[in-house]
């Protein structure tokens, strides 16, 4: 199909006439070689999760090869970042109907054997919000020195404040329930890096969440969204963030966010 306008929404092909309750949101930027396969694989894995990819701003064909692949598709009228094109998802979630929400990431990093684990988790009831962490279970791939060292810096950061054990607060691979993508729909939520400061959040509000472990592949090389000086930009701003959040929920902080 050709490329649709920026602004467009495509609708959701669906594969039966039984209505879904669970939505895979995944945002791209100029993932076209790889986004159509990676839905073909959520097809054939999980026929009962309906898909959305949130087109970022591509400046490829992201946006026809995902409507090819059978999902539905939010193209955004620009590159607005990583945490828009997520809310953007939770919000067609919220206004749709849907129960659950999975978010993955398009460039392949998470596979989509790894969504069962989230989702079984999440289906016992007892939390709302479920967190795929590498560090538990394992990464297929060579974490650079000095971005492991700063997840392992941000997760004891992260674990402090929340008075429990955070190993993976920068994943996004998630499953969530409607309270917490509803919670989500608020303007705190931020358009750039959701990370440890979003968890806490979850934790202030009384939401309950948890990390299962899961197995992370690399994604193409050369492919970041922590390239050029943005690495700068996103320390400064999670440290901040994060010191605000805690001292805005201090009050209200409770003894425990859970397991």
């Amino acid at each position: 199909m050709s490329p649709p306008a920026p602004g467009t929404v495509i609708p959701l092909r669906r594969r039966s006439a039984r209505r879904c309750s669970t939505l895979v949101i995944i945002p791209c930027l100029d993932e076209g070689p790889r986004i159509q396969r990676l839905i073909e694989d959520l097809d054939r894995a999980h026929p009962d999760l309906d898909v959305l990819v949130i087109d970022d701003g591509s400046t490829d064909d992201t946006a026809a090869r995902a409507a090819d692949g059978g999902a539905a598709v939010v193209r955004l009228p620009f590159n607005l970042g990583y945490g828009a094109a997520l809310q953007t998802g939770y919000k067609y979630a919220l206004e749709r109907g849907y129960e659950r929400v999975v978010q993955m990431d398009g460039d392949g990093q998470h596979p989509v054997s790894q969504l069962r684990p989230l989702l079984d988790r999440l289906d016992r009831g007892d939390v709302d919000l479920v967190v795929g962490s590498r560090f538990l279970g394992r990464a297929d791939y060579r974490i650079p020195i000095a971005r492991l060292l700063g997840i392992r810096l941000f997760s004891r950061l992260t674990s402090l404040l929340a008075r429990r054990r955070i190993t993976d607060p920068t994943s996004g691979l998630q499953a969530m329930n409607r309270r917490v993508f509803g919670f989500y729909q608020q303007d705190f939520y931020p358009y750039d890096y959701p990370d440890g400061d979003i968890l806490l959040k979850v934790q202030f509000a009384g939401l309950r969440f948890e990390e299962v472990p899961v197995v992370m592949v690399g994604g193409p090389p050369g492919k970041s969204m922590h390239s050029g000086l943005r690495p700068i930009y996103y320390v400064y701003k999670l440290l901040l963030s994060l010191g605000l959040t805690w001292l805005s929920g201090s009050s209200s902080r409770p003894d425990s966010g859970g397991s």
